[in-house]
């Protein structure tokens, strides 16, 4: 199948590319002149685990190429995805700009029937308003028909994701538009949905709302257990052993972020606004998540006292592990903070420090050796559960640090471990561990989160 993805970012990139390897001949296209030179000299603008790989071995074998001449794309391919960017609106809502300006391209450069689809995050209706940008926009009665089919990726396994995906969602009135895409997906053996366009375009909210809620769920309810000494690590697990609520998303920590969650259930929680309906529980979710870096600045602060000429180590800029995705990151809102505490921040992360520097300038020095953050500071706050950080030193750590003192927003750590070392360990929904800084209870109270 002759295959063009509109959109080189997380889902154009590695859903062009993945398709490559099932065999398609696939063109990339994007407007940004620099990130295509930079994929033709294979150089990947995002940190995605066995992306360049893939990248490298089906541009080499012919069926992946890159371009800039999107014209070009939608001529020479029967398929177009729309992969392009759905930022967060001033309203909430999802901006559709690019959306709209991928639709027109399109429509004045049909030459035969095409397959148009909708890989974006987008509210329900935008099919059909894709559908009249398109006919508004094309010479004489082209045949098209457009799609739905909602990505379902998690950043840092973007690419297994796609190879062994749970499920497509194939969005469409129309059963010449179902077979075809049916027939691209048959190769990775999944389960598929079939769906009208606005279907389609709901249950890609509805799932991105419902994980964001049970995010939000379980970190209220390690709120609880702090104030009544239960262990939320051993509460995840005792509900996620049944199958109807299910492990997943029942990690205790200090929110969700990126590019998917944070505006999804904003877009969501505005559709139904529009449309009448006071959603009242995802709004306490979205709440619930904000509160979090709240939260964890203040165990910072109850565990040292006054942060006014204090060092902080960050562990973890972006907002999970195996990505250099800052948006939406804990590490926005919690260094922000901490510096109008007065306190001075040493930010440790592998991969993302490049596009954390753009949101948070010179509010913290950055590295990439975690040591060199955690040397000489007053306290080790962890925001990303990076293999590095759980696979650190502790001995080394605690030397390294001016006292022992390690708040953890992801729970990475054993308690018992924590306290056998001697350390003040304050985490997510357990109890505290107090090791030798309880002479600090007189400027701040311990840690009992």
């Amino acid at each position: 199948m002759k295959i063009a993805v509109i959109g080189t970012g997380y889902v154009g990139l590695v859903t062009g590319t993945c398709f490559a390897e099932t065999g398609n001949r696939v063109i990339c296209c994007d407007i940004d002149e620099e990130k295509i030179e930079g994929l033709n000299l294979g150089r990947m603008p995002i940190y995605e685990p066995g992306l360049e790989t893939l990248v490298d071995k089906n541009t080499k074998q012919g069926r992946l190429r890159f371009t800039t001449n999107i014209k070009e794309a939608v001529r020479a391919s029967d398929v177009i995805f729309i992969a392009v960017g759905t930022p967060m609106s001033r309203t909430g809502n999802a901006d559709l700009s690019f959306v709209k300006e991928a639709a027109e391209t399109i429509g004045k450069h049909l030459n035969g029937y095409k397959i148009i689809v909708n890989k974006s995050t987008v509210p329900v209706g935008t099919g059909r308003l894709v559908a009249s940008i398109v006919r508004h926009h094309a010479k004489g009665n082209v045949a098209f028909d457009v799609v739905s089919n909602p990505e379902f990726l998690r950043e840092g396994e973007a690419v297994r994701d796609t190879m062994q995906m749970e499920r497509a969602v194939i969005g469409t009135d129309s059963s010449r538009a179902f077979e075809i895409m049916e027939e691209i997906h048959r190769p990775f053996r999944t389960k598929i949905i079939h769906t009208s366009i606005e279907t389609a375009e709901m249950i890609k909210y509805a799932a991105n709302a419902f994980l964001a809620t049970k995010l939000s769920f379980i970190n209220d309810i390690a709120l609880i257990c702090e104030r009544v000494g239960a262990d939320v690590d051993q509460v995840s697990e005792g509900i996620g052993a049944d199958s109807r609520i299910g492990k997943s998303f029942l990690q205790a920590g200090i929110g969700y972020g990126g590019s998917c969650f944070p505006k999804d259930t904003a877009a969501l929680h505005y559709l139904a606004k529009i449309n009448g309906f006071d959603f009242k529980m995802l709004e306490a979710a979205i709440e619930t998540n904000f509160r979090q870096r709240e939260d964890f600045v203040a165990k910072i602060e109850k565990t040292l006292g006054s942060l006014e000429g204090k060092v902080i180590s960050v562990l973890g800029l972006s907002f999970k592990p195996n990505t250099n995705d800052v948006r939406y990151a804990p590490s926005l809102d919690v260094i922000p903070m901490l510096r109008e505490k007065g306190a001075m921040v040493k930010a440790f992360d592998p991969a993302a420090i490049s596009r954390a520097k753009r949101q948070l300038g010179y509010q913290c020095s950055y590295t990439d050796d975690i040591y060199e953050a955690i040397q000489n500071t007053d306290a080790c706050a962890i925001l990303t559960d990076w293999d590095e950080v759980k696979s650190l030193d502790l001995n080394k750590v605690k030397n390294l640090l001016k006292e022992p003192v390690i708040i953890d927003g992801r729970n990475v750590f054993d308690l018992d471990v924590m306290a056998q070392l001697g350390f003040t360990y304050v985490s997510i929904g357990r109890p505290a561990v107090t090791g030798r800084v309880e002479m600090k209870s007189s400027r701040g109270g311990n840690a009992n989160g």
